[in-house]
């Protein structure tokens, strides 16, 4: 336990001190903000043209025309700018030849892998700690429901967790960020858009790439729906490639 978190705060020092974090970070809050500044004028704008309307303004939920397009939106975001965050998870190491000492090191592959893991993680509950400004400004001017808020950004965190995983492995195959950085995002883009295959194929088929699709699992999720399939989804590949980060990492270590 005591490698692991002398290797997590190893990756936090690491990344509290790289101007790359901060700038990505920086990215994030401004299209995140551009997102939700645009979407929140088409609602007032919405409102006010249809105020004397009472049937139409009760149809004007913020939820479906604020909060959920900008949850989908904030998806899309952080599958961009996260193989960019965790290109650097072990292929620097690679890089500076750091990764001999580690390896040499008393610390467990485990610890290795689990520490850069909650290292990242770290800058992910933060760009969402960062998001609850925009859910702030909501309630404080409407009435928002918070459990679909609840289970966007839950599901925003689930899924985060296996961009991170998949950062990680990618950058345990090569010592080049931006290799480590492209194998990510080829990966995270071709499980997002696998369900869009799904239409012509065979039902079975149909229905295995809509399952393994991460789209699929995270539309419902601001629209308060849930569904447990969905977190065990994203969990389920967390873990595959976490195992398979190590599994690189070991047999370097054996060599």
């Amino acid at each position: 336990m005591r490698g692991l978190w002398t290797v997590t705060k190893r990756e936090l020092r690491g990344y509290l001190t790289s101007p790359v974090a901060y700038v990505l970070v920086a990215v994030f809050l401004m299209v995140s903000g551009y997102f939700f500044y645009n979407l929140l004028w088409w609602f007032h704008t919405q409102s006010m043209a249809q105020s004397q309307n009472p049937y139409y303004v009760q149809q004007l939920n913020i939820n479906r025309f604020v909060y959920e397009p900008f949850l989908q939106n904030v998806s899309v975001i952080l599958l961009l700018i996260f193989p960019l965050l965790t290109m650097r998870l072990w292929a620097e190491e690679k890089r500076g030849k750091t990764d001999e000492l580690l390896l040499t090191s008393p610390v467990s592959t485990a610890s290795l892998v689990g520490g850069k893991f909650l290292g990242a993680i770290f800058i992910l509950l933060t760009l969402i700690l960062f998001l609850q400004v925009f859910t702030l400004f909501g309630f404080l001017y409407s009435r928002p429901e918070p459990v679909p808020l609840l289970l966007g950004y839950g599901g925003l965190f689930c899924m985060g967790l296996a961009f991170i995983a998949i950062g990680l492995f990618t950058s345990t195959l090569t010592e080049n960020q931006m290799v480590a950085a492209s194998l990510s995002f080829g990966i995270l883009l071709l499980l997002w858009v696998l369900s869009w295959g799904a239409e012509g194929a065979s039902p079975f088929l149909r229905e295995l790439l809509t399952y393994l699709s991460f789209f699929e699992h995270y539309k419902d999720m601001p629209r308060g729906v849930f569904n447990i399939i969905d977190p065990v989804y994203y969990l389920s590949v967390t873990l595959f490639f976490l195992c398979l980060g190590r599994r690189v990492i070991e047999s370097r270590r054996w060599r």
